[in-house]
């Protein structure tokens, strides 16, 4: 939390850290219990680093932009803030209203997948939401409860059919929310021109390369602009040391460090990747259609390609919005094959 009130903070003292600083963690102690103003302030569990933050402007501030980047989701705070609530309150209301949205887009979207049926669509849009991956992110302060209500609008556009550009400014949304959705973005324009060139006669649609690079301008846009440090940071101060001062300490491992400690990590990703795996078997076993085939591959390689970049094994949070649209593709190739609905595909 105290890396996205200094974001909100420093929009009304952008030339004093000190005041950024200040305001970020006085707003906590206002709103949180002893025992939870502890645990931010890296006490519960002791980490130097945490501490450091808390107590160092300098050290605070060049923490920053690694919040800074995420814009979408550091606007919907603003949003609000702006309303009156006060910044803390501001943070979580984010992840409170993105779940029970996502709830509503849920029913929606099973109520494509199976017209008519709305018990059945309640039932599987409850039991959504009370598993513990969502339950968590409902009410914890970052951006994937945000980023998993533009997912499921993402799987109404591929199931409705929605036009190129409309699906552009979803997976835009989902850029400004979280860049690392980069990735997502690529491997989708990737997959929407490898569907068109072999369902339509090798035809060439230059639409989604154009795509791609508007999807690459954004990022890089967003990355310069708040002068992100860059993956390796990020993999640095996760997953082998956090910096109490990025200035001070350079983020250096090398490439074989890197294999081993994926390598590790992949052993411990058993959970996602048995949901994964499963899913994607029964997926292949009930359709045939390149379409379904491809998108499902589409997503399930996502997984992965995420795990690489960052492989927090034990964060389901990172990999649950995934699993989930495979799920609803899953869902999707079942009503075709059993109950006969006839949904429109992308072209």
């Amino acid at each position: 939390m105290p890396g996205y009130l200094g974001c909100l903070f420093q929009r009304e003292f952008s030339t004093s850290p000190e005041k950024v600083h200040q305001y970020t963690y006085t707003s906590i102690k206002k709103e949180a219990s002893p025992s939870q103003f502890k645990d931010i302030s890296g006490l519960v569990q002791p980490s130097k680093a945490v501490q450091f933050f808390k107590q160092d402007t300098q050290a605070f501030s060049e923490q920053l932009p690694y919040y800074q980047i995420k814009i979408g989701y550091n606007f919907a705070v603003l949003f609000f803030y702006k309303l009156g609530f006060s910044p803390p309150h501001s943070v979580l209301l984010v992840s409170i209203v993105s779940y029970f949205l996502s709830g509503l887009i849920l029913f929606y979207l099973f109520n494509i997948l199976f017209p008519r049926k709305n018990i059945l669509s309640v039932l599987l849009t409850v039991g959504i939401l009370i598993l513990p991956p969502i339950r968590a992110l409902s009410n914890t302060p970052v951006p994937d409860m945000f980023s998993l209500l533009f997912l499921l609008i993402f799987m109404i556009g591929l199931f409705r059919k929605w036009g190129n550009w409309q699906m552009f400014l979803v997976i835009v949304c989902l850029i400004l929310i979280r860049p690392d959705y980069i990735i997502f973005a690529l491997t989708y324009s990737a997959t929407s021109f490898g569907f068109t060139w072999l369902s339509e006669n090798r035809k060439i649609n230059f639409i989604y390369i154009l795509q791609g690079v508007l999807f690459s301008a954004v990022y890089l846009f967003i990355i310069k602009y708040y002068h992100f440090p860059g993956w390796k940071d990020v993999f640095y101060d996760t997953f082998i040391d956090r910096r109490p001062l990025i200035s001070a300490q350079a983020a250096d491992f090398t490439f074989s460090y890197y294999l081993h400690f994926l390598f590790i990590k992949l052993i411990s990703f058993k959970k996602i990747s048995l949901a994964a795996f499963m899913i994607i078997g029964l997926i292949y076993y009930f359709s045939k259609d390149l379409w379904v085939r491809m998108f499902s591959v589409f997503i399930f390689g996502n997984i992965y390609l995420k795990f690489m970049f960052f492989p927090a094994s034990a964060e389901s949070r990172f990999f649950f919005g995934y699993v989930l649209m495979l799920f609803l593709m899953l869902c999707y190739a079942a009503s075709k094959k059993y109950d006969g609905f006839q949904l429109r595909k992308i072209a």
